[in-house]
C-alpha cells in the first residue's frame, strides 16, 4: 500500500525559509522518483521539484535556485527546503511518485494522495 504523509507547512513572511517533510511507504520510496507538487486556490497542481532514486534533481523555473529537494533512505522521507519564499509560493504542498514525461509531455503520479501541508507566504 502507498502511504504519503506531508508535514512542516506554516505561515512565513516573504524572504523567510521553511522545510517540508514527506514520510512515505518504503516500497514506493525505493523504486520510484519522488516529487513535490503544490496547488494554489482555484488552480491545478503544479510539479515543482523531482528527485530520482539516484539523487538527480529537477525544478520548475519559478523555484529553481530557491528550493532544494532531498531524500533520506534511512527514514523513507523526502524533504523540500524552501528558501527566499515569495507570496506566489502559497499553496497546499503534496508529495508523490513521479512518472514520465509521457509521449504527451505530461508527468503522472499515483492515485494515492496525502492530505498535503499548507504553506502561506505573506508580503
Amino acid at each position: 500500500q502507498v502511504q504519503l504523509v506531508e508535514s512542516g507547512g506554516g505561515l512565513r513572511q516573504a524572504g523567510e525559509s521553511l522545510r517540508l517533510s514527506c514520510v512515505t511507504s518504503g516500497t514506493i520510496f525505493r523504486v520510484n522518483p519522488m516529487g513535490w507538487l503544490r496547488q494554489a486556490p482555484g488552480k491545478q497542481r503544479e510539479l515543482v521539484a523531482r528527485i530520482t532514486t539516484g539523487g538527480a534533481t529537477n525544478y520548475t523555473d519559478s523555484v529553481k535556485d530557491r528550493f532544494t529537494i532531498s531524500r533520506d533512505s534511512a527514514k523513507n522521507t523526502v524533504y523540500l527546503q524552501m528558501d527566499k519564499l515569495k507570496p506566489e509560493d502559497t499553496g497546499v504542498y503534496y508529495c508523490n511518485a513521479v512518472f514520465g514525461p509521457g509521449r504527451d509531455g505530461n508527468y503522472y503520479y499515483t492515485n494515492y494522495w496525502g492530505q498535503g501541508t499548507q504553506v502561506t507566504v505573506s508580503s
